[in-house]
């Protein structure tokens, strides 16, 4: 299963209710949560399964399945990690709290787990941001993109997190311990009893707000879906027949060309898939 796949089954189950979870109080992330699960069963066709069955399912789709406190949300087996991300509202922004935006997903990266990491063998992997808007319990928007095309590459981000804790490191008389975060300072007060965790709140424009130079929702749909492929990550697909011989309202796929991340004045030629309904 890959992203292909997950699109040919968004665009002919035209399934966007998304069911709420009851796990928790907390709606935000009970309606999160559904989001997650609404994505995995695009990407694994189990629409309608049994909860029984359901994870039978999934386990030959994905290799990894994580949560709140561990990174990522899914990785299709021997191929893509999958990164979702619930907004209010189409404007909103994305917040990724700590973790800075990843243009790829590496095994070596402090942020993930043990069990992510040896989940199965690999090294890198290309990760899918799937962006959706829910209200009221339905999905009106949602757009998948990589982190190739839309965010930077690690350097950029490493090397202003790195400026900022050798600045933290730097300042005279505390006492600093190593941590994944920006900096953790000990010993502030005379009784050296207080301490701060200094930690970054990263986040990123969502998708539509990025591509609004190739792409605009169709404001009198109800739904409205986006997808960008760059050509390389499309050719290496064996199954793109399954959405250029769609033929289906709303559907269409267009060559475009977008920024390059890491230098916007080179243009990359790409797919723009649309779907709205």
């Amino acid at each position: 299963m890959n992203i292909i796949d997950a699109i040919y089954n968004l665009v002919t189950k035209r399934n966007f209710n998304i069911v709420s979870q009851t796990m928790g109080k907390n709606r935000v992330n009970n309606v999160g949560s559904a989001l997650e699960e609404y994505i995995k069963d695009l990407f694994a066709n189990s629409f309608g399964v049994p909860a029984t069955q359901k994870n039978s399912i999934w386990s030959k789709t994905f290799s990894y399945l994580g949560n709140n406190n561990n990174p990522h949300d899914a990785m299709l087996r021997d191929g893509d990690a999958i990164e979702i991300k619930k907004l209010e509202s189409e404007s909103s922004e994305i917040a990724l709290n700590s973790s800075y935006p990843k243009h790829t997903l590496r095994s070596d990266s402090t942020m993930i787990s043990k069990a992510c990491r040896e989940a199965e063998k690999w090294t890198e992997k290309d990760i899918i941001y799937a962006v959706g808007v829910v209200k009221n319990g339905t999905l009106t928007s949602l757009c998948f993109v990589y982190g190739r095309d839309y965010c930077a590459s690690d350097e950029c981000y490493s090397r202003i997190k790195r400026t900022i804790k050798e600045g933290v490191e730097g300042i005279a008389g505390i006492d600093f311990s190593e941590t994944n975060e920006l900096g953790k300072i000990h010993k502030i007060d005379p009784l050296e009893i207080t301490y701060l965790r200094v930690r970054g709140m990263w986040g990123i424009k969502n998708p539509w707000s990025v591509f609004s130079y190739v792409c605009q929702r169709a404001a009198s749909k109800k739904f409205n879906f986006m997808c960008i492929i760059n050509r390389e990550k499309w050719k290496e697909f064996t199954n793109t027949n399954l959405l250029t011989n769609l033929s289906v309202n709303g559907f269409s796929i267009a060559d475009v060309k977008i920024k390059d991340p890491d230098n916007p004045a080179h243009m990359q030629e790409a797919k723009l898939i649309r779907f709205a309904v």
